[in-house]
C-alpha cells in the first residue's frame, strides 16, 4: 500500500470540458513523473491500494470514474489531457499532492517488536503516539524506511505515526 495524498489537479469529483463547454467525454488523462514522460502512477482512494489505469479515461460526463485522483506522498506529477480523438487540451506540470493535516499510519504493538515499516516514500514522521500518549523523539529513530523504537511497545498497544 502506498503513502498518497489528494491531487489538487481533479482530486475530488472535478469535471473537464472542451473548448465548447462540452464534458470532455472519452478524454484521457496520463499521469507522468514531473518533468518527465515517465509514468507515474496514481491512485483511486485514499488506501493507496488501487492504482488507475494510465492513461485514466474520463467518463461521460468528462469525470475521473472513481470520482479521485490520489498521488504517491513527496512526489510532483505531470498530467496531460487529451480529448477522446487524441488532441491535446493541456499539460499541467510539477503538480504535487495537498497534505490535509497529515496522515496517520496505524500499528499494533506486540511487546517485542521494535521496527515497524513505513508506506513507501514515507521519511517523515511527525509524531507518534503509543496508546494516546505522546512519544519523545528520543524513544524512536526513522531509519531505512522504519520506525525503530528503543524498547518494545507493549503488547496490543496502538501505534498512531503522524506522517
Amino acid at each position: 500500500m502506498a503513502a498518497v495524498t489528494l491531487s489538487p489537479f481533479l482530486g475530488v469529483g472535478g469535471q473537464l470540458f472542451d473548448d465548447n463547454g462540452n464534458p470532455l467525454a472519452g478524454g484521457t488523462i496520463n499521469t507522468y513523473l514531473a518533468g518527465t514522460t515517465t509514468n507515474a502512477a496514481t491512485y483511486t482512494t485514499s488506501t493507496g491500494n488501487i492504482a488507475h489505469t494510465n492513461p485514466i479515461v474520463l467518463d461521460a460526463a468528462g469525470r475521473i470514474p472513481s470520482g479521485e485522483i490520489w498521488l504517491l506522498f513527496n512526489t510532483s506529477y505531470k498530467f496531460i489531457v487529451k480529448d477522446s480523438a487524441g488532441a491535446l487540451i493541456g499539460t499541467f506540470d510539477n503538480i504535487g499532492g495537498i497534505s490535509v493535516g497529515s496522515n496517520v499510519q496505524n500499528y499494533t504493538g506486540n511487546g517485542s517488536t521494535v521496527s515497524f515499516a513505513l508506506p513507501v516514500g514515507v521519511t517523515i514522521v511527525f509524531n507518534i503516539y503509543i496508546n494516546g500518549v505522546y512519544q519523545n523523539r528520543n524513544t524512536y529513530s526513522v531509519t531505512g524506511g522504519n520506525i525503530v523504537f528503543t524498547q518494545a511497545p507493549p503488547l496490543n498497544s496502538i501505534i498512531e505515526a503522524q506522517v
